[in-house]
Formats: structure tokens, C-alpha cells, sequence
């Protein structure tokens, strides 16, 4: 029997939205030190750059490595802005934009 790439998120069209975020809420757990339950309660209107003292522009850096080494992506300097680090939901939305990209 075989997987069913719909339901399992490992088809030709890369990782599911569910698996983008779980590696999203992972990486700002591990990059950041935050509280995995804090990071759990999370929705697309939370706040991150600005509003978590952990997000400074320093860890931006660090964040956005790791990101592009979870997804297997690639950022450029280009890409990034205030915009997209404003919220969770902005962050999941670029994350899953460059997994699309390829």
C-alpha cells in the first residue's frame, strides 16, 4: 500500500502549510529561547519583531539561517523587510511563499 501524499505532506509540491508551521513555531522556540506553549498560542495577529524583546535585529540574522535551513530555502537580503516580520501570520505566510518557490 502506498502513502497518500495528500494527507502524509511529502508529494512533489513539498512540505503541507501544517509542517511549514510546525517548523516555523520549532525555529522560534530554538532561535529565540522561547516557551514552546507560548510559542503554541501563536496566531496570525501575534506579534514578533517589535513586540518580542527576544527578536532583536540581531536575532533576525539567526532566525532567517535557520529557516532557510529547515524548509530548504533560500533568502535573500532582498526579501526581507518589516512586513514580513511584523506577525506570525506574515512570517508563515513568506515561509510558505519561498517553500512554493522552491
Amino acid at each position: 500500500m502506498t502513502a497518500d501524499p495528500v494527507h502524509d505532506g511529502s508529494d512533489a509540491l513539498g512540505p503541507s502549510r501544517a509542517k511549514i508551521d510546525s517548523a516555523l513555531r520549532s525555529v522560534l522556540c530554538d532561535v529565540l529561547g522561547l516557551e514552546a506553549d507560548d510559542v503554541a498560542g501563536f496566531d496570525a495577529d501575534t506579534g514578533l519583531f517589535g513586540h518580542l524583546p527576544e527578536l532583536d535585529s540581531m536575532a533576525v540574522a539567526g532566525l532567517l539561517t535557520e529557516l532557510e535551513d529547515r524548509l530548504d530555502i533560500l533568502i535573500e537580503d532582498d526579501d526581507v523587510d518589516g512586513e514580513m516580520l511584523e506577525t506570525y501570520g506574515g512570517l508563515l505566510a513568506f515561509a510558505e511563499a519561498k517553500v512554493i518557490e522552491g
